[in-house]
This record gives C-alpha cells, structure tokens and sequence, in this order.
C-alpha cells in the first residue's frame, strides 16, 4: 500500500553499527518472500565491539527502526567478528572524557538507559547472536534481549567490581531472574565469566552451537568440562574450563582449528523459523508479557543506578576505568589491597590517592 504513513521519528544513515535487513528463511531454509529479520550489527571489532557515545544512539534508532517495520519478523542483535558481541562501553572514551565528569557521565547513562530500554520495547521478538565475549555492559544488553544463542566458544559475565563500576545497568536487575540470587551475586560481585556451556546450564542461554572447525567437521569447544557432571568434591563441573595439561592441549586444538559461524546462524535461523509461524500479535503480547518480569526491575532501578553511576566517575570509576586504558597489558587493575588501607586510614579521593594505587604510575616511575 502506497498511502502507509512513516512512523519513524527520524531518518538515519549509519555509520557506527550496521544495520541490515535478510530475508527471513522457513523451517527447510528457502527464503520467504516479502519478509525480513533485521540485524543490528556492533561495528568496532579493534575494541571488541564496545559501544561508544554514538554508537549508542544509533542503536536507540535502529530498534525503533527494526520495530516500526511492517515486513520485520525479528531482531538479531549482533556484531562483526568471532572475538567478541560485547564487552560494554569504550573503556578508551570512558577514561579519557567521563572519568571525573560525572556531570557528562550522567547524560551518557541516560542514552545507556534509552537503549536497555528499546531492546525491551521492540515490537519484534530479539534474539540475541552471541558471536563471542559477552561482558560488562555487553551482558547487560544481551540479557534485555528475548533470546540468546551463543558460540560455544563465548564466555559470558560482570566486570564492574574489578574495574571501578558496578553491573547495575540491567545485570542487577535481570540476572537473578536468569540463576537466582545466590549464583547471581557470585557471578556479579567476583566478575568471573562462565563458559557458554556453564550459562546454557544455568539458563542464561537459549541455545548454543559449534564455531570450531577441524578437518572438515565440526567439534565442540575443547576448552571445557562436557564429559561429566561433578568434580572430586561433588560439585558441578560440567561446562568449566579445562585446567593444567588438558587445558594445554586444548588450546593445541584450538589453534589447529578454523572458526565458522554457519552453524550459529543456523541456530539463529531456526529459533526465528519457529517464530514465524505463530500469530505475529499474540506472540508479541506474549513476549511483552515476560518482558514485564525485567521491566519491574529496571523501570523501578535504572534512574537511580544512572544519579550513582554518574557520582562514581569522581572515585572508584575514575581509577578504574584509567587503570584499565592507561595501565600495562599484564597489569590493568587498580591495587584494590592499597586502596582499602588507604581509605581504613581516612585517606580522601584525590589525586595522590589516584596515582598510589594506579598501575599506570607504578609503571611511570619504575
């Protein structure tokens, strides 16, 4: 119909994400004609795929985009690559324009904010494709998503404690709704990733598919637990990483072996398959449904968590997030020991504070 009226707020060329519509495939793989999936694609590969200030917006515009289209089926949220979908905001920006700006810092929470929550207004069910790392922020907007189907070759968590932050842009929110409390608060206090392996087990995967290639054939991530379930102490092994010599040789394996992401794409292919043939209205007052369990949270958090994240630019963050840009490759974290002695002390949050316990300026003056 020539006479449907445009119900975009605004024209966009992108150019920090890509955006792109393919033909929606049917359960035996032929494409439907007149019908699409959109896929919003991460384009920052160098700094694995982190958003930056303006990627962000662009994100914002492209699920509106994706939502508003008539022919849309669904939404994969993905990026470039096989190293990363994503780990979080550009710590590069972050330690050289917000850090001591909370007053900036406030008003890049609130697009962060915009986008969680166009992930979660989309009108089209969003499958998550889960490329490789998802960390940080990247776990937070990919556990906005529906569903999500990842490598087996992803590892999955929080890194806010450990450099100068805390995971409440939707990982506090969402995440015990996933494990439980109790898996929750180890995973985003102690911000030690699981495999995709562990967190299909925990439930924080749809699925998960083969990336490796060797010989010709397919094979499972030889980095992890599959062959049994409990460890010498009776807990749950099943999906952890590899140790010591065995751990050695599956490396081996690993760089013997090419990646191909066919089989992810086909997983991703057909979970929308399957969604397609359902009613498109009641499958999206369904999913609107189950979003409401996130939404409690996050509508009731995220204004809050923006005022705290903001003020926490002048402290922790501030040598965080500079400790990770600024500091040698082998040591990136802030001497969380010191800084606890330091403020036993009384010690105030200054410069000298800063440069006491940043690896940068142990480096400096070595």
């Amino acid at each position: 119909m020539s006479n449907l009226k445009n119900h975009d707020l605004v024209t966009i060329d992108f150019k920090e994400i890509l955006f792109e519509t393919r033909p929606c495939l049917d359960k035996d793989g032929s494409a439907i004609d007149g019908l699409f999936n959109a896929w919003i694609i991460l384009n920052n590969p160098k700094q694995y795929n982190s958003y930056t200030t303006a990627a962000i917006k662009e994100i914002i515009l492209a699920f509106r985009k994706a939502s508003n289209d008539r022919s849309v089926v669904a939404v994969v949220f993905t990026a470039v690559g096989d190293k990363a979908f994503c780990t979080g905001g550009n710590t590069k920006e972050y330690a050289e324009y917000y850090s001591g700006n909370p007053q900036e810092y406030s008003q890049y929470m609130r697009l962060f904010n915009d986008m969680v929550s166009a992930i979660l207004m989309c009108e089209k069910p969003v499958v998550c494709r889960v490329n490789g790392m998802r960390v940080g922020g990247g776990q937070e907007i990919g556990m906005a998503c529906d569903f999500s189907i990842a490598s087996d070759m992803a590892r999955l968590g929080q890194a806010g404690p450990k450099h100068g932050s805390a995971p409440i842009g939707g990982a506090t929110d969402f995440l015990p709704l996933f494990v439980g409390v109790e898996r929750a608060m180890y995973s985003l206090t102690l911000c030690e990733p699981w495999t995709a392996h562990q967190a299909y087990y925990f439930g924080v995967l749809t699925d998960i598919a083969p990336v490796l290639k060797l010989d010709g054939k397919f094979i499972a991530n030889p980095m992890v637990v599959t062959d049994k379930m409990t460890d010498e102490f009776g807990r749950i092994a099943f999906g952890s990483m590899k140790t010591g010599d065995e751990l050695g040789k599956a490396k081996e394996i690993v760089a013997k072996a090419e990646v191909d992401l066919s089989m992810l794409d086909k997983a991703v292919n057909n979970l929308i398959a399957k969604l397609l043939h359902t009613f498109p209205n009641c499958m999206n007052k369904t999913i609107s449904e189950v979003r409401k369990f996130k939404l409690e949270h996050w509508d009731k958090n995220k204004e809050g968590s923006r005022e705290w994240l903001a003020l926490n630019m002048m402290t922790e963050a501030k040598a965080g997030f500079r400790a990770f840009n600024d500091g040698p490759k082998d040591n990136r974290e802030a001497d969380f020991v010191l800084l606890r002695q330091l403020l036993a002390e009384g010690h105030e949050w200054n410069e000298e504070l800063h440069r006491a316990i940043s690896p940068q300026f142990e480096k400096q003056s070595a």
